[in-house]
């Protein structure tokens, strides 16, 4: 589909993502909330502009919009492509949006044979920001929300998942069953392209890349290490049990060994974002008597998650005898790593070079829809496009040219 890359269809993804972004604008960068009117607002701006562009458009069981040609609307089976539509509070236009705007551009240029049919949806609530907890609207989709979920309250309004759901017309008895709100067994591959949300292809000058995985990750939110507080010139070295000294070993050990991994051809990434001793306690003078930290480690590989668990936990343990501290990491949160499909990702990479570029493939960082889908048993598959600046931030900047580029992989791909 040479006309991926037309000015028409780069004018048309402009068109969207100016639109888009006055419609939520905040004192800096865009406010989508999952499940909000602004929310509601972009899906109907989106299912109007694919209308007007020949599509389909219709809105499934879980209140998000789906779209494809035509000739398509009673197929049997599918390829779905989606992405979301929410943000980040004071967050960048393009992720999410990026990979609905791609499906719609696939949708409305492609005017050759593809090779199964193809729907695209654009997705409410994969931002974990308002409700504590990522991925809701495909949950839905899937049938794997939990109670938790539904119960979890608003950061805004405080009012809970639940209510939020039924204020739009869902049906929250079939998502408290855990009922799929998607004929699952019709969705034949699930593709997404998205932003990439780290410094890698703008480090590498490449315009587009082919996800192999998206790692998995245990987090400690708030893990205590508890020592004794003194007076910072009178208690001699041998006498010390510093929190703050034991927390520095820890986070030490932990960076050697994340670097010995990635030497021998592991992956790995770990994080500590959240560092700091009480406010109302510490002092220039005073030997602290706590510090807490959090602590994120993330990997594309089960087993090496679950290796470093038990790492983290005999650390901890020998360090605590060392320093004549306690370490208390309160409750561990696990997401379990979610690999793409070998033939997907063999294809992707393949239409890469058929566009003329160099097949590269990563890891995803981040978490995306795409993860649930493949938990859920669904050949998933993603592309990722060059962003300057990160993600989650005002400054997101992904340029256009390399948008088109993705995108055109991704109607390489389907048409092949």
């Amino acid at each position: 589909m040479n006309t991926v890359t037309s000015p028409d269809l780069g004018a048309l993804a402009a068109e969207v993502f100016d639109t888009v972004r006055a419609m939520s604008l905040d004192a800096e960068g865009v406010s989508r909330p999952a499940f909000s009117p602004v929310e509601t607002a972009v899906l109907d701006y989106l299912a109007d502009f694919g209308k007007r562009h020949g599509l389909v458009v219709t809105e499934d069981a879980g209140r998000n919009r789906v779209f494809c040609r035509p000739e398509h609307e009673t197929a049997e089976n599918w390829v779905l492509i989606g992405s979301h539509v929410d943000s980040v509070p004071m967050g960048g236009n393009f992720d999410g949006l990026a990979g609905v705007v791609a499906g719609l551009l696939v949708l409305i240029g492609g005017k050759g044979r593809l090779a199964h049919p193809v729907m695209l949806v654009a997705m409410r609530g994969e931002e974990s920001a308002w409700f504590g907890s990522c991925y809701l609207g495909s949950k839905m989709l899937t049938g794997t929300v939990t109670q938790a979920d539904l119960i979890a309250a608003h950061k805004g309004d405080g009012r809970p998942l639940n209510d939020h759901l039924a204020d739009i017309g869902i049906d929250t008895d079939a998502v408290a069953q855990g009922r799929p709100l998607a004929d699952l067994g019709r969705i034949r591959a699930y593709l997404e392209l998205h932003i990439e949300q780290g410094p890698l292809l703008v480090e590498k000058d490449i315009p587009a890349a082919v996800v192999t995985g998206i790692r998995g990750n245990f987090r400690y939110r708030a893990i205590r290490c508890i020592g004794q507080g003194g007076h910072s010139g009178a208690v001699p070295r041998a006498y010390r049990h510093d929190p703050v000294l034991a927390m520095a070993d820890l986070l030490s050990r932990l960076d050697e060994t994340w670097r010995r991994i990635l030497i021998t051809g592991g992956d790995l990434v770990l994080t500590s974002g959240v560092v700091g001793t009480d406010p109302q306690r510490h002092a220039i003078a005073r030997i602290p008597d706590e510090a807490a930290f959090s602590l994120d480690i993330r990997s594309q590989s089960a087993q090496t998650l679950a290796e470093m668990q038990i790492y983290l936990a005999e650390e901890m343990a020998d360090i605590a005898r060392a320093r004549g501290v306690r370490f208390e990491t309160g409750p561990r949160v696990d997401t379990a790593p979610a690999m793409m499909d070998r033939g997907i990702v063999d294809g992707l990479l393949a239409a890469m070079a058929a566009k003329g570029l160099d097949p590269f493939s990563m890891a995803s960082g981040g978490g995306h829809d795409a993860a649930v889908f493949a938990q859920a048993g669904i050949p998933a598959g993603m592309i990722f496009v060059r962003n300057r600046n990160g993600s989650h931030n005002p400054d997101e900047a992904m340029e256009l040219d390399d948008f088109l580029v993705a995108t055109s992989i991704l109607a390489r791909f389907l048409e092949e």
